[in-house]
């Protein structure tokens, strides 16, 4: 515990022993918290934790802004924690002067969306892609074609994960635009393509990994853990790579700037970059986490899982989702938007 506190520079605190003692709130992604780690956590620190969910970076924005919301903690992707910094909602943290900094993989550290990393440590990265039920459709399963021109098979019975930037982007590359494009006529493009889909379409939703492994669902786009997670359950599953393009994404720990337990919020910050700790974090939701050493911690079909090991042919198509500009980023809400009436 003197270790943690150091960490964070509270030395005023050392001689009292009650310090970790109270609440931590955290927002996070629905079912993407491990229990153990959380378990651990509050076992270590006598601090307690509330875990509230959300289903996307767009509904978790809102409700901070709203506030009267209690969260100390959220966990948004990189491409969203610019737009928290402009709205003056996050504390500077500076994990970058924390004991457990030292273990972040360098390829994390000085990245665009917190170049030095003054406010948030990585939670989770991946990959966004599709998922396909091999049972319902053998054809490939490597392409956005999946649910922007969905088979016969599949008609009636994919889901989309309701987080407009993944979607958005996914369906930029299979007009052939690049990511954060303001071209209009691919947009024109991009927007008749996804209203024409959508017919074919079950649902928009965020909790699937239980209806894939079910059969409810026959394919979607998803995220490669929580694809894993349903194979794991069903053998039938797999996760395709659309050779159009698709995005890499990280999900990071930020602290809210109003949190009534900031201290409490920098010690979790600190915990979670221990090798053993982010493992915990990997080996519930089943996604890359950043701190170089965890592997060590996770059991050994991580490293070898599908999911995770991009098939060479297609690590080309990968690209290090970004920041669009405001403008760019309202074109892509409007098209969203009609999507959801």
């Amino acid at each position: 515990m003197k270790n943690l506190v150091t960490a964070i520079g509270l030395a005023t605190a050392l001689a009292s022993p009650a310090l970790a003692e109270g609440q931590l709130n955290i927002y996070n992604w629905g079912n993407y918290t491990s229990p153990e780690l959380i378990e651990k956590f509050e076992s270590e620190t006598g601090i307690q934790v509330t875990i509230t969910d959300f289903d996307s970076n767009d509904t978790a924005l809102a409700k901070v802004k709203a506030g009267g919301h209690g969260f100390d903690i959220v966990v948004p992707s990189g491409t969203f924690i610019p737009i928290w910094v402009g709205e003056g909602l996050l504390l500077e943290t500076n994990p970058n002067s924390m004991e457990n900094f030292k273990h972040m993989d360098p390829q994390w550290v000085d990245v665009a969306f917190d170049p030095g990393r003054k406010y948030s440590v990585p939670w989770q990265w991946g990959t966004v892609g599709v998922t396909v039920n091999t049972s319902v459709y053998d054809g490939n399963p490597h392409t956005s074609s999946i649910f922007l021109d969905p088979p016969e098979e599949l008609r009636g019975k994919i889901n989309v994960v309701p987080e407009m930037t993944d979607v958005m982007s996914l369906a930029i590359k299979f007009h052939g635009g690049e990511q954060c494009t303001g071209d209009r006529e691919i947009l024109k493009k991009v927007r008749d393509t996804l209203v024409e889909a959508k017919q074919h379409w079950l649902s928009i939703d965020y909790g699937t990994i239980e209806k894939y492994a079910k059969g409810d669902l026959a394919a979607g786009v998803n995220w490669n853990g929580a694809s894993l997670r349903s194979r794991e359950q069903n053998p039938d599953i797999v996760f395709g790579y659309p050779q159009e393009g698709y995005p890499v994404w990280m999900d990071n720990v930020v602290v809210l700037k109003e949190a009534n337990n900031a201290e409490n919020a920098k010690i979790f910050q600190n915990f979670i970059m221990a090798p053993e700790n982010a493992a915990l974090i990997s080996n519930f939701a089943r996604y890359a986490n950043g701190i170089a050493g965890s592997q060590a911690y996770m059991p050994e079909e991580m490293s070898s899982a599908p999911e995770v090991v991009i098939p060479d042919e297609l690590k080309a198509a990968a690209y290090v989702a970004e920041v669009c500009p405001p403008a760019v980023q309202q074109i892509y809400t409007r098209i969203w938007t009609e999507l959801q009436k």
